[in-house]
């Protein structure tokens, strides 16, 4: 059973943006912080950014200004607008509910280039 499923990755220049989506079962985004991560090839899974229950957002230092992550809580969908992409931000993404409650979902791929 899908549990998790984000879009929206892609292939950018340095500057661009692109609007990840995540979409979540109900069980895995009610109620919850639900986060977005990323990995680089040959790096550890990192947190990018969350959103609460409540709205409440928080931003690994390196995205601050550059990425907004939302949520529609009434699609039970998580949101991440990246502006202004670099290339350290290739990566695969991958959203969660934080603590992590299921199996990671497929991820979507961005890549930058320079």
């Amino acid at each position: 059973q899908v549990q998790l499923v984000e879009s929206g990755g892609g292939l950018v220049q340095a500057g661009g943006s692109l609007r990840l989506s995540c979409v979540a079962s109900e069980k895995i985004f009610n109620k919850n912080v639900m986060g977005w991560y990323r990995q680089a090839p040959g790096k550890q899974r990192e947190f990018v950014a969350s959103v609460s229950w409540d709205g409440s957002l928080t931003y690994r230092d390196y995205v601050s200004g550059r990425f907004t992550v939302s949520s529609d809580n009434a699609k039970n969908t998580l949101f991440l607008q990246m502006n202004n992409l670099k290339p350290e931000d290739t990566a695969g993404y991958y959203c969660a509910a934080i603590p992590r409650t299921s199996a990671w979902g497929q991820g979507t791929q961005v890549t930058v280039s320079s």
